[in-house]
């Protein structure tokens, strides 16, 4: 393989930057561009001061190398990384040296994939890489540490270290089929595949909870002209984001803004007023908050409790819920401080009653909203912290296959089918499992996946 270089950090004003270098020639080229210690002679795991030059004998910068020589590495190759003054002229400057000497540009995700093809990460790791370089939220952040630290691995890893030698008891009996041999022990199949199953449903079902981690929750705050939507969204955000008014339609466009909640990454939507209007520019407003509702991960649906919801609004909540019944759908009774006693009134949801002017001086008033949201998308911050939560489409399609096949073989076990039908139902399963983790590999896939990466990672 060849050596391949990359700036590693990113671009701009900056104290330091980052260049790497991977490859059997790594500590040779940098030493060539290097004056100051001997870095083609220096041990594994130590770190130089001098000064980088360009192919004329130029001085570049002062630079810092640190060295890290095979097998001890991040890539598993001998590797060096230089630090250098930040901006755009340095870094590049110390980069087209390094390639005039006989390294190559990295592709992205190349230093990654080397680690992977080199035995330091598996599949699933270096896809937690990118994962973490691409987290929104800090429930992100933590979930994709603990993947890249192996604990979602290792479940897969031991589940199909058990499928394989099972599976190799009942291939064995095949061989021997003739003498009447049994190797697998029946019973313990039995409770494996009971395990696989549990496991892997569990896994599955943790996928929801995985959307929302990788791409955050888009809550929609929707409802009549001055219901309170704006001042619910100011009161969330603890800030005067939107306009406030009396006057019916003031919010013709959406408002979008984001904030953190308990770790999970929300987009607040607010929209315009939701009625009919001869104003072109109301109607085209109240046409994109009808669309954002139909995209939306949960809607807050809000509206005056002194007032209550007239029929048509009931109707058209009634027809959302059936039409949509995977989008959760709050109800808020706004301006309960305004009337002593709401209306007796027969909704089709269960109400929050609140006072979003109050909650905006009083943050803590709206924790039943943001306690009830978090219940109705499944989304529990604690499940996050203690389980492995599956983030990755890839990895999602290969578990239901894996699912599948475990099913398959369980069905085959207790119909008392043949060795060799359950022995591909087994080594289905152990295909699928290797797909994620990486002992079953596909260049088309790796491709794909490493593609998402920056260069330099």
């Amino acid at each position: 393989m060849d050596t391949i270089a990359a700036i590693a950090t990113a671009r701009g004003r900056a104290a330091l930057a980052i260049v790497r270098l991977s490859g059997p020639d790594a500590i040779l080229i940098a030493a060539a561009c290097f004056r100051g210690a001997g870095l083609a002679d220096a041990p594994s795991h130590t770190v130089h001061v001098g000064y980088l030059v360009d192919p004329h004998g130029e001085t570049i910068d002062q630079v810092v190398a640190t060295l890290f020589r095979a097998p001890r590495s991040a890539t598993g190759e001998d590797v060096v990384e230089i630090s250098c003054h930040g901006g755009d002229l340095a870094p590049q400057h110390v980069l087209t040296s390094l390639l005039h000497h006989g390294a190559r540009l990295a592709q992205p995700g190349e230093f990654t994939q080397r680690a992977f093809l080199n035995g330091k990460l598996d599949l699933a790791q270096a896809e937690a890489v990118a994962d973490l370089i691409h987290a929104s939220s800090s429930m992100a952040q933590r979930v994709s540490v603990r993947q890249l630290q192996g604990r979602y691995s290792d479940l897969l890893q031991r589940l199909r270290a058990d499928l394989l030698e099972t599976c190799a008891y009942i291939e064995l009996e095949l061989d021997f089929s003739e003498e009447d041999v049994a190797f697998a022990d029946k019973g313990r199949l039995v409770t494996l595949l009971a395990s696989a199953d549990a496991l892997l449903t569990r896994l599955l079902g943790s996928y929801r909870l995985g959307e929302l981690v990788r791409d955050g929750v888009r809550v929609v705050i929707g409802g009549r002209p001055n219901a309170g939507k704006s001042t619910l969204l100011n009161a969330l955000l603890g800030r005067d984001r939107a306009i406030v008014s009396p006057v019916p339609g003031t919010t013709r466009d959406e408002i979008e803004a984001e904030l953190e909640i308990e770790g999970l990454a929300f987009r607040f939507v607010d929209t315009a007023g939701l009625r009919e209007t001869e104003d072109a520019i109301e109607a085209e407003g109240v046409r994109r908050a009808h669309s954002s509702i139909e995209a939306a991960d949960a809607l807050v649906y809000v509206f005056d409790l002194r007032l209550g919801l007239d029929t048509a609004e009931q109707e058209w909540i009634e027809r959302l819920i059936t039409r949509l019944p995977e989008l959760p759908v709050v109800l808020v009774g706004n301006k309960a401080d305004l009337t002593p006693a709401p209306p007796a009134t027969a909704y089709p949801l269960p109400v929050l009653m609140l006072s979003a002017s109050q909650a905006f001086a009083e943050p803590a008033r709206l924790q039943p909203l943001v306690t009830r949201l978090l219940e109705d998308l499944g989304a529990d911050p604690s499940a996050a912290e203690t389980s492995a939560v599956v983030t990755n489409q890839r990895h999602r399609q290969h578990l239901q296959h894996a699912l599948g096949a475990v099913h398959a073989a369980a069905r085959t076990l207790d119909a008392g089918g043949g060795g060799d039908t359950l022995a591909l139902d087994l080594r289905a399963a152990l295909h699928e499992l290797g797909q994620i983790t990486g002992e079953i590999t596909n260049e088309d896939v790796l491709d794909q996946i490493f593609s998402r990466f920056c260069i330099g990672k």
